[in-house]
């Protein structure tokens, strides 16, 4: 997957009560970023049986976003196996980075794991 940035704002929403936002959510917003790279390719995985699942990550929360920043969020495979990847993301505000994280997905069809497709291969790493 060449890098792919979002753009997402912080809502209400996605904060706390002192307006930062809470820590569950830098991982949704990852999770939203990783999607729309398929969304906005009009890619589908498989055929409906096979998907990613996450297998593990590593999050390093280093400043706080803030109710109404616009937050830049990024998307890049590091590894591809026969089975399961690893995508770096990172989330800025303007120059500075505020998250990053590490997360191995596993290639899962039909309830186990499995080799990931030619054509999925191609396109995250195209």
């Amino acid at each position: 997957m060449k890098e792919h940035l979002h753009k997402i704002r912080v809502y209400y929403e996605d904060t706390d009560m002192g307006g930062i936002v809470y820590h569950a959510n830098y991982i949704k917003f990852c999770e939203r970023a990783r999607s729309e790279k398929f969304f906005s390719a009009n890619f589908t995985l498989g055929d409906g049986d096979c998907h990613f699942v996450v297998k593990d990550l590593s999050a390093h929360f280093l400043k706080p976003a803030r109710l109404g920043d616009l937050l830049h969020v990024s998307a890049q495979v590091l590894t591809c196996k026969n089975a399961s990847l690893v995508v770096r993301h990172e989330i800025f505000k303007e120059e500075e980075k505020l998250f990053w994280m590490d997360v191995t997905l596993a290639y899962v069809c039909k309830g186990k794991l499995s080799r990931i497709d030619e054509a999925t291969k191609v396109f995250l790493l195209g």
